[in-house]
């Protein structure tokens, strides 16, 4: 690990936080176009190939926050090793995967690289010049929404061409690289909270991330009302109740309550669930409707009028432009925090998704007006996220960072995963006759959906602090 003592310029560091946050968007993504293909490859059911995404973000939700909080205490470049590096081993494992269980195990450990962000933001409020804060968070914040278009790009390639085991041999090189460069040139953080893991809060929270997430991912296949399904929720909400209680009581307790009570972290953190919702609920739309066909057998033809019947090299391109959009409005959205409050750039960055979002409600017969609505999507998301990652680095102790960042990535999750059910779910219930192939109208009314909680977001953000016109100047003293 960089001595303390002999620490690169930040400019070197960034760039190895950045190439580990790219890493983990791309095989958090890569895997959804070659599900179809992983579900013939290995002789499995729809059922157990989306637990290859399920299993993903279970751990990843539950190992985050916990990962802030060890790092917080123990040091985040060592945590970021260690989360880095058991990623790793979860892609080498995934490539010689021989049959669907070894492959949802692998996804598990992968899993646990889902701390990169919240540790990545952690070292830059630690390490970086105040006045470059801003635009650091920004670049790392936006290859979250960059990495997981690429990596739709990067998959359909290989659906394509190659085997699936390439998706992990790349992610394997991409995470390897960043486990060396963080290594070499990532310094050890000088601010340490010398206390102890609260073991029972950390349970508690696994647990109730664990139930919640599983209810969401499988209530469609399961059955809402199915006794499996509310008794995960049920589960749930017992073990966050337990988990509020102790957290007020112990002396060193996982989360402050008090600082996620906190009004910029309390809205910015429900800012996040609502944005992780619009996100998701349109991302996950968009393969289904290019890859349609207009024209269908059994006479089905004459109804489907929507679609391109695009391979998945095709969707990943009409995505690629939203994806690189990221690219600007990330490091934007810093230094427009630096002068008006990062606050604006979130709520803007929520404006332009949900009109990114309404346009492909809108417009949607032909390809250019994909690739536009996902211009404009593209490069809200990434605004967004950057901005609330900003604010939760500036409404936090130093010692808090950590952990205080987890939390916002996994109400991001969370937002996602409802997001994703909601679409399939509106899917599932406006099909065309008895196809099964869902109507146009479908796509339309969850596209509506995501844009207004796109906005809904947008308004929320806009109350993170006390009012003050968006061409006042900031405060100096001002805390976001």
């Amino acid at each position: 690990m960089q001595a303390s003592g002999d620490r690169q310029h930040y400019n070197v560091t960034l760039a190895a936080l950045t190439l580990a946050g790219i890493a983990y968007a791309l095989q958090q993504t890569m895997v959804v176009p070659a599900l179809p293909a992983l579900q013939r490859d290995l002789h499995t059911s729809t059922t157990w190939v989306t637990w290859l995404l399920t299993g993903f973000l279970l751990v990843s939700a539950v190992a985050t926050p916990i990962l802030g909080k060890l790092g917080d205490q123990h040091g985040k470049e060592r945590l970021l090793l260690i989360s880095m590096s058991v990623f790793f081993v979860g892609c080498v494992a995934a490539v010689f995967a021989w049959n669907i269980w070894t492959l949802i195990a692998a996804r598990a450990v992968q899993g646990a690289g889902g701390a990169v962000f919240p540790l990545s933001f952690a070292i830059i409020k630690d390490e970086f010049p105040s006045e470059k804060v801003g635009s650091a968070v920004g670049i790392v914040s936006a290859v979250f929404a960059i990495g997981g278009g690429l990596g739709l790009v990067l998959s359909g390639l290989i659906v394509d061409h190659l085997s699936w085991r390439w998706l992990f041999i790349v992610g394997a090189a991409g995470v390897g690289a960043s486990v060396v460069l963080i290594y070499k040139f990532v310094p050890e953080s000088p601010i340490k909270t010398p206390t102890r893991l609260d073991v029972p809060g950390a349970v508690l929270l696994s647990l109730v991330l664990g139930s919640l997430l599983l209810a969401l991912t499988e209530g469609q296949a399961w059955g809402w009302t199915s006794a499996r399904i509310v008794g995960l929720f049920v589960t749930s909400a017992v073990a966050l109740a337990v988990w509020i209680r102790v957290e007020l009581r112990v002396p060193e307790p996982m989360l402050d309550m008090r600082m996620l009570s906190r009004r910029p972290v309390l809205l910015t953190n429900l800012t996040a669930l609502i944005a992780g919702y619009a996100m998701f609920g349109a991302f996950v739309l968009l393969p289904n409707f290019v890859e349609t066909p207009r024209g269908l057998a059994h006479g089905v033809a004459s109804l489907v009028h929507y679609g391109f019947d695009a391979s998945s090299t095709r969707t990943g391109l009409y995505l690629l432009p939203g994806a690189l959009a990221g690219f600007a409005s990330g490091p934007l959205a810093g230094a427009m925090g630096r002068r008006w409050g990062s606050k604006w750039p979130l709520s803007l960055g929520m404006i332009f998704a949900g009109a990114g979002i309404a346009s492909l409600a809108l417009w949607h017969d032909h390809p250019w007006q994909i690739v536009v609505g996902m211009l404009v999507l593209g490069g809200g998301i990434p605004f967004t996220f950057a901005a609330m990652a900003k604010i939760i680095v500036d409404s936090v102790r130093p010692q808090e960072t950590g952990v205080a960042s987890g939390m916002n990535t996994v109400m991001r999750t969370v937002g996602g995963v409802i997001g994703g059910q909601v679409g399939a779910a509106i899917l599932s219930a406006d099909a065309i006759g008895s196809t099964g192939v869902p109507a146009e109208s479908a796509f339309v009314t969850a596209f509506w959906i995501a844009a207004g909680a796109a906005l809904l977001a947008a308004l929320v953000a806009v109350f993170v602090t006390p009012w003050r016109p968006f061409f006042a100047a900031k405060p100096a003293l001002e805390v976001e």
